[in-house]
């Protein structure tokens, strides 16, 4: 058994939204240190995804768009069918949240969150289902990895309602999509991060020593293990999960012990 050839993406071609920093700039790296001949990365913000880019290399190409909406999912699928005869990889990774008070919270707000979080990997993948089919007939299965989040799996204390159901919907969503799609040699699943420094997860930013001593492995994420997580699902390694969310969490989610627990027997 090859065990390195496992975990390698030699030649392939990813896509990565919202891949300018945070959890996509993460499995970014790695795709590219595993061996992907191309990974394209995408977010709104322009120069901050060519800064991204020419940090990371010339294999990683910026394709800056917003795929907020249909219109924009449509530009960049044809942007990448227009350089690319094949999609290998497809990681829908961006993301939004929105928090406030629950008897002021906005429409927009709410719309806005499951917009980009559950409507955009749906019909990005739908967009880019040609060319996930052209990477299988090229002996490969196809790998949609949508990027959730622990939130969708456990109650946080923040008033972010619409963020936590949208997680919690595309995980749902991400076992429909692979019920369709394995048949056609595309695999679907999940990565629900936990802790990672991030924009978006500013606590874990802020305070990461802090945050750790509430993590059953006792620390926040490290940049390697998002990594490695994506390049397990995207890799050969990966081919037989079809439908799973794999949490990476340092064990927030399955291994926390209630607070009244750990309160009466001091563990």
């Amino acid at each position: 058994m090859d065990v390195a050839s496992l975990f390698s993406l030699e030649g392939r071609v990813a896509l990565i939204t919202g891949g300018s920093r945070g959890i996509g700039r993460m499995i970014a790296e790695g795709f590219l240190a595993a061996g992907c001949a191309r990974v394209y990365i995408t977010a709104r913000k322009a120069d901050e995804l060519s800064a991204t880019a020419a940090e990371l290399g010339e294999r990683c190409v910026a394709l800056p768009g917003d795929i907020g909406d249909l219109a924009g999912i449509e530009a960049l699928a044809a942007e990448l069918s227009a350089r690319e005869e094949r999609l290998d990889i497809l990681v829908n990774n961006a993301g939004v949240a929105w928090g406030a008070p629950f008897d002021s919270f906005p429409e927009a707000g709410w719309d806005k969150v499951m917009d980009v979080n559950v409507k955009s990997p749906f019909f990005l993948t739908q967009k880019l289902y040609p060319l996930l089919l052209a990477g299988v007939a090229s002996g490969h299965v196809g790998k949609v990895i949508n990027i959730t989040s622990v939130d969708g799996q456990k109650l946080n204390p923040w008033e972010t309602y619409p963020y936590q159901a949208s997680k919690a919907a595309l995980i749902h969503l991400t076992r429909r999509m692979a019920a369709r799609l394995a048949s056609d040699g595309i695999a679907v699943t999940s990565l629900a991060p936990g802790m990672f420094a991030s924009r978006m997860n500013r606590a874990a930013a802020a305070a990461g020593e802090k945050m750790g001593h509430h993590i059953p492995i006792g620390r926040i994420g490290q940049d390697e293990d998002m990594a490695a997580a994506a390049i397990y699902l995207a890799s050969r390694a990966g081919d037989y999960v079809v439908g799973e969310t794999l949490t990476v969490d340092g064990g927030w989610v399955n291994a926390s012990l209630p607070a009244e627990f750990v309160s009466a027997t001091g563990e």
